[in-house]
């Protein structure tokens, strides 16, 4: 019995090509048990006819299957499905409502979900006219073409070892050797390499600095405002944790308390304000740090976003006792989806946070870890940051223009340059509930009530980020904004 051309229709929001498509349905026909060994496949010639396709979009679906011994060519007689494709899971479903039997909420401990929505935005952001959001990449600005490239090399027979092995707690020793010689010493920071691991991003990273340093009671100290998932993780710890408002200078190192164990601050690029902590508090966070015998951890997100003038060496860069843990990321600088970041600290600190890795993950994926390291290793990551800073560099001045025209507040300094702005709002604006208002206006606005110690009640700041709309969009988008707060 012959499969019938009439079982296919093309879905219009598939997530891939016409040929890619055409090899799911098949696949999903066979693993479903729709589509039984020896049955015939339509000719290509009347699937393409069906689907309204070309004929060798078919004919290339089904070679890739016969590939995968899901189908299989018979001379003139046609494709079948293949003895040996795989086989339909057998299971019964149960009549049952597990959710009915099982009371969840009573066996839970701690509850993780509660945070999900603090910066949510829709999941269709992109069909937005004015999407001012943080963090999301401009495919018009990212080099896919280079990128293939270095992944396919990747994944070439050359580097199988590399990236298909399980190797147990090691990192990839060619991204950890760039890491090492390349990206830290922009920051003016010398480390060997068994004093840099790698992590699946900059927020894995804070929850091992966690983990590691604030035990036994100890008191973390948090910038404020700050980023929410700092926030997060340190609630999951049981620690005492103060936070400290800063200022026009980031955080006031005199206002650390007694007894303070960890302070985390991101002294480069205040998230979410944008301020450069100036040398002579550096200097004296340092040096508070040797005296009191705290930790800093700090989050140096991006530094390379400083298109305006070049960034102020790193904290870690300065530090002479030894005290300071840095986080460096990749998610700003190539793609949030990549989810790599590392972080370096001294070799007694890295050894134990290796150790904490292995047992939750091992290591971030090898294949990421290698089309990573050829991506920066053949110059691909500068260049593409050289395009991306001049891009951002104008929306920026475009931004700050249609701000100042339309009478809007900056709350933060970003003089080095980064990709948002941290805005005011009048008194009495709550920009929650501003941001819900303007997305029927098409215009997507970040408010600041996340960022903010939950007992400040804080609702009258925003964030409006430039890196995923065009130039071309900014100022009308800012003054709905405006005329919004009017």
């Amino acid at each position: 019995m012959g499969i019938q051309a009439t079982q296919f229709h093309l879905e219009p929001g598939f997530d891939g090509t016409l040929q890619q498509q055409i090899q799911q349905m098949v696949s999903q026909g066979i693993l479903a048990g729709r589509f039984l060994p020896g049955e015939k496949m339509p000719s290509s010639r009347e699937l393409a006819v069906r689907l309204g396709i070309s004929r060798i979009t078919v004919t290339l679906a089904y070679a890739e299957l016969v590939a995968t011994e899901y189908l299989v060519a018979r001379g003139r007689s046609g494709y079948f499905v293949s003895e040996n494709a795989p086989l339909p899971p057998h299971y019964t479903l149960a009549n049952t409502d597990p959710a009915e039997l099982f009371d969840w909420n009573k066996v839970l401990g701690d509850r993780y979900a509660g945070h999900l929505h603090l910066l949510a935005r829709p999941p269709n952001w992109r069909e937005y006219e004015f999407p001012f959001i943080y963090g999301q990449p401009d495919p018009t600005l990212f080099d896919h073409h280079n990128w293939r490239r270095c992944a396919l090399e990747a994944h070439g027979l050359r580097d199988f070892d590399a990236v298909t092995s399980d190797s147990y707690e090691q990192d990839d020793p060619k991204l950890i050797e760039y890491i090492v010689r390349n990206v830290l010493p922009r920051r003016g920071i010398s480390a060997h390499q068994d004093e840099v691991l790698l992590t699946l991003g900059a927020q894995n990273a804070i929850w091992m600095c966690a983990q590691l340093l604030l035990s036994r009671g100890r008191t973390a100290v948090i910038e404020n405002p700050c980023y929410p998932g700092l926030r997060e993780v340190l609630q999951h710890t049981n620690c005492p944790v103060i936070p400290i408002d800063v200022d026009a200078a980031g955080l006031p190192p005199e206002r650390i308390p007694e007894g303070a164990g960890v302070v985390f601050t991101t002294a480069s690029h205040q998230c979410p304000t944008n301020t450069t902590m100036p040398m002579e508090r550096r200097q004296d966070l340092l040096t508070r740090s040797a005296e009191k015998g705290f930790v800093l951890v700090e989050d140096d997100y991006e530094f390379e976003m400083s298109f305006a003038k070049q960034p102020t060496p790193a904290l870690k860069s300065l530090d002479r006792a030894g005290s300071v843990v840095y986080i460096g990321s990749f998610s700003k600088s190539l793609f949030p989806g990549l989810r790599l970041g590392y972080i370096v600290g001294s070799p007694a600190f890295i050894r134990e946070a290796r150790g904490l890795r292995s047992i939750v993950m091992r290591h971030p994926p090898g294949s990421l870890q290698r089309t990573t390291a050829y991506f920066l290793s053949r110059g691909y990551h500068d260049s593409m940051l050289n395009r991306v800073g001049k891009a951002y560099g104008r929306r920026r001045a475009v931004m700050d223009k249609a701000i100042r025209d339309c009478g809007l507040e900056v709350a933060g300094a970003g003089a080095f340059g980064g990709s948002s702005f941290w805005m005011k709002a009048p008194e009495g604006v709550n920009t929650t509930e501003l941001a819900l208002s303007l997305r029927k206006q098409g215009v997507l606005i970040e408010p600041g009530q996340a960022f903010f110690d939950p007992a400040d009640g804080n609702v009258q700041f925003y964030r409006l980020a430039y890196s995923s709309i065009p130039s071309a969009r900014i100022a009308e988008g800012i003054e709905r904004i405006a005329a919004a707060l009017r």
